[in-house]
């Protein structure tokens, strides 16, 4: 499957599908779910980082259990926005996801989140590097699934 972009990756969803948001970092891939009104994602798991195939068969397994349709991919470009070995590799897992789970694909700007989350667990939760590090990757893949989210909604009509 090729990668498409976010907005048509959402309007090719069936109603009522979910999307898996994935952070892959080197060790743990962070995991969030959105709602099935693609209106809020929420922290969902965090995988040990593996071999393709068994990452893949993991992920499809969820997206069965939990109606999602299609996997948001955080991209991790350089601060001027260009793509650098970590965002094409990626890049580069992503499109080996999707063939592997026949799931479609769209990757989403994932700059500054796990910076992001880290600051608001120490500002708001006040929680130790210990407790965060537990957390984080999930937390990750959340931000950047609710930004793509955002990004994409059309506008609300009033009632």
């Amino acid at each position: 499957m090729a990668l498409s972009t976010m907005a048509a990756l959402r309007a090719s969803l069936p109603r009522g599908a979910r999307l898996i948001g994935l952070d892959p970092g080197r060790r743990i891939i962070g995991l969030a779910l959105s709602d099935v009104t693609l209106l809020l994602a929420s922290p969902y798991a965090a995988l040990k980082r593996g071999r393709l195939r068994d990452n893949a068969a993991e992920i499809a397994a969820i997206a069965r259990k939990e109606g999602a349709g299609g996997l948001v991919v955080g991209l991790p470009l350089s601060m001027d926005g260009s793509l650098g070995p970590a965002a094409q590799a990626a890049r580069d897992w992503a499109l080996a996801l999707s063939e592997a789970t026949g799931l479609p694909c769209a990757l989403w700007d994932e700059r500054l989140s796990s910076a992001a989350v880290n600051r608001a667990m120490i500002e708001e939760a006040d929680l130790s590097r210990r407790k965060r590090a537990a957390a984080v990757d999930a937390a990750a893949a959340t931000w950047m699934l609710q930004a793509a989210l955002d990004a994409t909604r059309g506008p609300i009509s009033s009632p």
